[in-house]
C-alpha cells in the first residue's frame, strides 16, 4: 500500500468524508501550481468543518425538539419592520443567558414568534448550550402524566436542567388549576437560575384567562417577567 492509499485509509478511519471526497481534486491543484499546499489544507478542512456543523445542526433539531431549522438569517424582518433586528441579533449572541434572563414574545398567530424563538434556540444549541423546545400543551401533558405516576419532581427537575427552555404557544389551550400549579413549580424552579423563552398569543394582562386562577397567574408572571425582555409582535 503506497502513501496515497494509506492517506485515504486514514481519512476514512478519521471519518473526514469531505476531505476524502475532495483530496484528489486538491492534489491535482497543488501539483499544477493552482493553489499552495497551505491554502489547499485550509480549504479542505473548512469544507470538513462546514459539513460537520451542518450535520450537528440537523442532529440538534431532532434532539432539542425544534419544529424546523429556521435561523435569524432566515427571518424576513421587512415583513415585520417594527421588530428591532439588532435586538434579536443580540439575543442570538446569547448574552441574555449570562444573567439568566427570559424572553417573552407576545402576538397573534403567523407573525413569526415561533421562528424567532427557534432561531435563538438554534444559536444556543450550536454553542453546545443545553436547550430544549416544547409546545406548552405537550409540556402540560407531560407534567400531568408525571403527577399521576408519582414522579412529578423528577420531571420538573428534568425540564429545570436546561440552560435554555423554550415554551411555545402558551394560551392556545386553557390550563386547569392543578396543571397551572405544576407549571408554576417548573417556572419557580428555573427562576433566576436558567433562561426561558415564552411565546404566547395572549397579552400578559389577560393570562388569568389561561391559568384560570388569578393568584397562580400572577405568581407565574412575577417570576417570568422579572429580568425579562418582553416584545409584542402584531400584524401592521
Amino acid at each position: 500500500m503506497n502513501s496515497y492509499q494509506k492517506l485515504c485509509e486514514n481519512l476514512k478511519d478519521l471519518k473526514l468524508t469531505q476531505i476524502n471526497l475532495k483530496i484528489d481534486e486538491y492534489i491535482t491543484k497543488v501539483n499544477e501550481g493552482q493553489i499552495s499546499l497551505v491554502d489547499a489544507l485550509y480549504e479542505l478542512t473548512a469544507k470538513e468543518i462546514e459539513e460537520k456543523n451542518f450535520n450537528a445542526t440537523n442532529a440538534m433539531v431532532k434532539v432539542v425538539g425544534f419544529p424546523h431549522l429556521k435561523e435569524i438569517k432566515d427571518f424576513d424582518f421587512d415583513f415585520q419592520p417594527k421588530i428591532n433586528k439588532n435586538q434579536f441579533l443580540d439575543f442570538a449572541s446569547l448574552r441574555f443567558l449570562e444573567s439568566n434572563s427570559n424572553i417573552i414574545l407576545i402576538g397573534n398567530s403567523c407573525v413569526g414568534k415561533t421562528h424567532l424563538a427557534t432561531s435563538i434556540g438554534i444559536a444556543a444549541a450550536k454553542k453546545r448550550v443545553s436547550t430544549y423546545f416544547i409546545k406548552c400543551h405537550d409540556l402540560i401533558d407531560q407534567l400531568k402524566k408525571a403527577y399521576l405516576e408519582n414522579r412529578l419532581d423528577s420531571r420538573i427537575k428534568h425540564f429545570s436542567k436546561y440552560k435554555l427552555l423554550i415554551i411555545d404557544e402558551i394560551g392556545f389551550l386553557p390550563i386547569g388549576e392543578q396543571e397551572a400549579k405544576m407549571f408554576f413549580q417548573l417556572i419557580d424552579k428555573r427562576y433566576e437560575q436558567k433562561s426561558t423563552i415564552i411565546t404566547s398569543n395572549i397579552n400578559l394582562s389577560n393570562w388569568s384567562q389561561i391559568f384560570v386562577d388569578n393568584m397562580i397567574a400572577s405568581a407565574i408572571l412575577d417570576r417570568l417577567v422579572h429580568h425579562s425582555s418582553i416584545l409584542k409582535i402584531f400584524y401592521l
